[in-house]
């Protein structure tokens, strides 16, 4: 038995992790999303500059009219990672005066430019995309718990798809709490996060599968087994688990302003993946093992 027992302390584990989901829900409750345009509706406009101008700029102009949060991205042939002539900013629906007075500052503070497009989203696409996402999630969880089901059997299933319903809540939490923005790329995060989480519980629950073929022409109890499946996965997970952060951490510190919550999403789920895979989905095995168990014994 490892000096360390994680099994044994599942218990713990999970109770760890249902408190912060619970209060993390009352401040979701309390606090809600900043949900962008992609989701709430508003306003895409491009401009064309005479001169490259840098996304700092564009915010400090905008910032005098509350719109500092607005999405701004560079493009076209003279973008780099610090400024460009081409700027499209997506920001929230706005009146005909305000956007008049928003277009006459920017003339102002960054020199002339060309109106490319403008155009609104609306909030009922917004309402649509929101419900696809969800559908998506829904949907690639139904598919874990078969596919795992099939392939192990269905307490790993269901203590697999729990474990990823773990990390999306931790997420969710996470950016109600910091108030960062949610939008289209938040949910690509997700479902990355979704595919990453996934593989590193299998890879533990197949070495729990090999090793229960052995198990009890040993006589040794389940949480011996599962000790010993995570320490024999461990370093494995540390290492995939350090250089996905790493890559996500370059991302996020050298990517520029519009992927930072794109690579924040990443940062907190790869972590949170990495954890449940071991300190919740396990243990939650043993315990949906067990009761399976005690129910046939009942019969």
């Amino acid at each position: 038995m490892p000096k360390f027992d994680i099994a044994g302390r599942g218990k713990i584990f999970l109770g760890i992790s249902l408190t912060i989901i619970v209060l993390g829900l009352g401040c979701i409750l309390a606090k809600g999303f900043n949900f962008g345009i992609d989701f709430t509706g508003g306003t895409i406009i491009d401009l064309k500059f005479a001169k490259p101008v840098s996304i700092t700029a564009v915010r400090d102009s905008l910032k005098q009219f509350g719109l500092d949060g607005s999405t701004i991205q560079l493009s076209g042939a003279t973008a780099n990672v610090e400024a460009a002539t081409d700027v499209m900013i997506r920001t929230v629906d706005m009146e005909e005066n305000e956007r008049k007075d928003v277009m006459a500052a920017l003339k102002k503070d960054l020199g002339d430019y060309q109106m490319l497009r403008e155009e609104k989203v609306g909030a009922v696409i917004g309402s649509e995309l929101i419900m696809d996402a969800v559908l998506a999630l829904v949907v690639s969880w139904a598919l874990i718990i078969l596919y795992v089901a099939w392939r192990f059997e269905l307490n790993f299933g269901l203590a697999a798809v729990v474990a990823l319903i773990h990390d999306i809540l931790i997420i969710l939490i996470v950016f109600s709490l910091t108030g960062r923005q949610i939008d289209s790329s938040f949910v690509a995060a997700l479902l990355t996060v979704v595919g990453y989480s996934i593989n590193d519980t299998i890879v533990i629950f197949d070495r729990i599968r090999e090793n229960l073929k052995l198990h009890f022409k040993r006589g040794g109890d389940i949480c011996e087994l599962v000790n010993r499946s995570i320490y024999q996965t461990l370093t494995r997970s540390i290492y995939t688990v350090c250089t996905v952060l790493f890559t996500t951490l370059a991302l996020y510190v050298f990517g520029g302003e519009t992927t930072k919550d794109f690579a924040f999403a990443l940062l907190v789920g790869f972590t949170c993946g990495c954890y449940s895979s071991i300190f919740v989905a396990s243990p939650l095995w043993i315990a949906l093992r067990n009761r399976a168990a005690q129910k046939a014994r009942v019969k």
